[in-house]
């Protein structure tokens, strides 16, 4: 299948793919703009403007945004933590393309000949594949040796290759992909100071005004205050 007929399979696709996106996935600028923006993380007023601009375009077309979503699935596939739609990973690939406008020729290049193999070897676009079909076609182009520069790698291994570091990257970076990592961040621990065999070794004791007031657990999560004179109030 050459180059244009790529292009026609996808038109033709996209027709119902498109309508089975829209009803299940949900894509849309404002959802992309609403996954991307949930959190404040400080954003400038002009990388505010730039990240509307960004919201404001679509790159992909449905069709290219549900061959994701299938491919997505089969390089981290569900677990009890969550699933690639929960983190909204395919949403940060449309977001990344537009914000690294030398991904966007490759990732869609990458899509236009999985579905160019598909047809080939199966007579079927990629989504429209048994899992063991996609599998094989994926197996193939997956596995490469670290120690060798990726860029001496054929194309669709290259491909891969950023679509797999793009997903792991969305998933990680959300919040169930951080669940399942276990990280918890800076949180206040428990201290009840020295231990008391220690305390003992060394003929000490703590004064237990001092104790109570500077080793209480039920404030541990209080912020401190001080006074105008720099007295500890709290």
């Amino acid at each position: 299948m050459n180059r244009r007929d790529s292009i026609k399979t996808l038109t033709f696709a996209s027709i119902g793919a498109g309508l089975l996106l829209e009803g299940c996935y949900g894509i849309s600028r404002e959802k992309i703009k609403r996954s991307l923006t949930r959190y404040e993380y400080g954003r400038t007023p002009e990388e505010k403007l730039y990240d509307d601009k960004l919201f404001a375009e679509k790159y992909f077309t449905n069709y290219e945004l549900f061959t994701f979503d299938k491919l997505c699935n089969l390089i981290l596939p569900p677990n009890e933590f969550g699933n690639i739609r929960d983190a909204e990973v395919v949403q940060l690939i449309e977001f990344m393309a537009k914000d690294i406008p030398s991904y966007k020729e490759p990732l869609r290049e990458g899509l236009i000949w999985i579905d160019s193999e598909s047809k080939k070897r199966f007579n079927n676009v990629f989504v429209d594949c048994e899992i063991s079909q996609q599998k094989e076609i994926l197996d193939e182009i997956a596995y490469y040796d670290p120690n060798k520069n990726i860029d001496d790698y054929p194309q669709p291994v290259q491909w891969f290759n950023l679509v797999r570091n793009l997903t792991m990257t969305g998933y990680f970076t959300s919040e169930v992909g951080i669940k399942e990592l276990g990280y918890k961040g800076n949180s206040p621990n428990i201290w009840d100071g020295v231990p008391q065999d220690v305390l003992d070794q060394y003929n000490l004791e703590y004064d237990k005004n001092w104790l109570d007031k500077f080793i209480d657990q039920s404030k541990r999560n209080d912020i401190a205050q001080w006074d105008e004179k720099g007295n500890l109030i709290t």
